[in-house]
């Protein structure tokens, strides 16, 4: 029974740190928005910070909302797909759709032939000069 005991006490403990793990790479590091709180490691206060907000029992949810409140949306390492925001979802994919049908469309026009450039001697300016000086070089 000692045993199940300890188990579950590890499993719940891994589990908070499996929380925390996952809100910190959910939120950016406001020190320098260069990267989330988990990516940088260079922000305790905040790592702290959640930690405690998950030892009074707070649900994921209820901790970024606490940090948008703070910080603004800015802050979420993923933008919520609402309004404007939206726009960082359909982009990429109308952004794909639309190359695949320009690509699409380029390789099925028909190339057209590159016309052959024949000279004939009376069409070259100075030829019988430029004659004249290269039998002058030989």
């Amino acid at each position: 029974m000692k045993l199940i005991n300890i188990l579950f006490l590890f499993g719940f403990l891994y589990a908070e740190e499996d929380a925390a793990m996952d809100i910190k790479k959910s939120l950016m590091s406001p020190c320098c928005w260069a990267g989330t709180v988990y990516d940088l490691d260079h922000n305790p206060e905040m790592e702290d910070q959640i930690d405690n907000l998950i030892n009074q029992g707070k649900s994921k949810q209820e901790i970024l909302d606490y940090f948008v409140g703070l910080y603004g949306q800015r802050i979420l390492a993923v933008p919520i797909a609402k309004g404007f925001n939206v726009m960082v979802w359909v982009a990429p994919v109308l952004v794909g759709l639309l190359a695949i049908g320009v690509l699409f469309i380029y390789l099925k026009t028909p190339q057209a032939e590159p016309e052959s450039v024949t000279f004939t001697p009376s069409d070259i300016p100075f030829d019988d000069e430029i004659e004249r000086e290269l039998k002058e070089l030989d």
